[in-house]
């Protein structure tokens, strides 16, 4: 019983940290129908901003998330209306093909100007230590980012379904030329949706940078991982991300627990399993 409570803890800050750094890519790939494949990109970056403020500047934790999350919309914003606005609307492949090479230009500027080395970031004296459960022990910071799940699932969800701005951008993506018709300005809304995406992709780079270590290849190496989350959970449902990212840090774990010598074997196996019972993913929106 120890041994499941124990695995159950590890499989909840994963799924977690996955949440999100994903949620994000729900929300442009099933609110926005943009195929970002860049996100993995944006949230290296947001790792870069807060090892930079935190470790070489000495700033502190909270002054690094903080840098992490202004740093990489400001960097987003630009990129957004020069390069993403041309291919809103475009054929998947022209996404796919846009946003990779995205990817690559990033990872080759940080190759460049930070080398081939990992970054840390430096924890707070408050989120160094652990809490005892009872059963276990779960470090401060895993359970400081499972807080930090919940609470942006829940904030997320009430943007999107409880407010103005939710109305505006799901009307956007239903039609936007009526929309546009009834005053909505769509692309300030692509623009704002765009920027929360990249945000919370910045802030799950910082939160996870303990169990997904940020490196210049970040981007390419978890590119699969955040994708297939969404696809499994279904684009642009934030309980089915939630869902899928709990479902398969839950397998991933147990595997990794039990038959370390399988590395992602068993998150693969569920992956496909799942996609091929549930092809629109478990809540799915997009069409």
């Amino acid at each position: 019983m120890q041994t499941v409570l124990s695995i159950a803890v590890d499989a909840l800050a994963y799924g977690m940290v996955l949440f999100i750094i994903s949620i994000g890519l729900s929300v442009t790939m099933g609110l926005m129908r943009v195929i970002n494949l860049a996100h993995g990109a944006f949230a290296m970056i947001g790792g870069y901003f807060a090892s930079y403020a935190a470790r070489d500047l000495g700033l502190g934790y909270g002054v690094g998330v903080l840098a992490a999350i202004v740093g990489t919309v400001i960097i987003a914003i630009p990129v957004e209306r020069f390069l993403y606005r041309r291919i809103y609307g475009q054929p998947e492949l022209t996404q796919v093909l846009m946003t990779i090479g995205i990817t690559f230009c990033v990872i080759g500027i940080a190759n460049f100007a930070f080398g081939p080395t990992l970054k840390t970031i430096p924890l707070p004296q408050m989120l160094q230590g652990s809490v005892d459960l009872g059963f276990r022990t779960i470090a401060t910071h895993r359970l400081f980012s499972i807080v930090c799940g919940l609470v942006v699932a829940g904030a997320l969800w009430f943007l999107i379904e409880r407010t103005a701005f939710g109305t505006r951008l799901r009307a956007t993506v239903d039609n936007a030329a009526m929309a546009a018709s009834l005053g909505v300005r769509t692309q300030v809304v692509y623009a704002v949706s765009f920027a929360v995406a990249i945000g919370l992709a910045a802030l799950g780079g910082v939160l996870g940078a303990e169990l997904l270590p940020v490196e210049p290849y970040y981007a390419l190496r978890y590119m699969v991982t955040f994708l297939v989350v969404v696809s499994v959970g279904g684009a642009g449902s934030i309980p089915g991300a939630l869902i899928a990212c709990l479902l398969l840090g839950a397998i991933d774990t147990t595997g990794r627990y039990f038959a370390p010598e399988y590395g992602e074997f068993f998150f693969y196996l569920a992956v496909i399993v799942i996609v091929t019972l549930f092809p629109r993913g478990l809540a799915g929106r997009f069409r």
